[in-house]
């Protein structure tokens, strides 16, 4: 039958269905988790440096940070590098939100996992985390992990 990638194809695709990881009533949209999870990582960031790192056109990124912006979630500042550009930081409202959605999403692993060794989940993570930087490798777009 040769390599088991329809497999993984399949339970990747069972995957992405499922909103146990996240609640439904969550307040954060997906694009805006991804996006501070991205500045709080990195830093301030720009509406080019968020085109690069998200493959994203700026006219979608300035769709998103400006609804990020009226949530509250992110704020417009000078470039502390002393750049030209403004870039946006993650506001105080934006950390705690992000912090509960977060731990909102790990409470839902918790119970998925709630049967796994220890040993299991830390071999798990090591396997999503080698197969997302391959992915980064092959797309030239590493995501920095604190």
């Amino acid at each position: 039958m040769g390599r088991a990638t329809h497999e993984v194809e399949y339970e990747q695709m069972l995957l992405s269905r499922y909103e146990l990881l996240r609640h439904r009533d969550s307040s954060l949209e997906r694009s805006a988790y991804i996006l501070l999870s991205r500045i709080r990582v990195q830093g301030p960031m720009s509406i080019g440096e968020l085109s690069d790192a998200f493959a994203l056109d700026a006219s979608t990124l300035n769709r998103q940070t400006a609804a990020a912006m009226r949530a509250g979630l992110v704020e417009r500042i000078a470039d502390p590098e002393g750049g030209m550009a403004r870039k946006f930081r993650i506001t105080d409202k934006g950390a705690q939100m992000l912090d509960e959605e977060r731990d909102s999403s790990i409470g839902g692993l918790d119970k998925v996992m709630a049967d796994w060794p220890d040993e299991d989940i830390a071999a798990f993570a090591a396997y999503l985390r080698r197969f997302n930087t391959d992915i980064e490798r092959l797309d030239g777009r590493p995501w920095p992990r604190p």
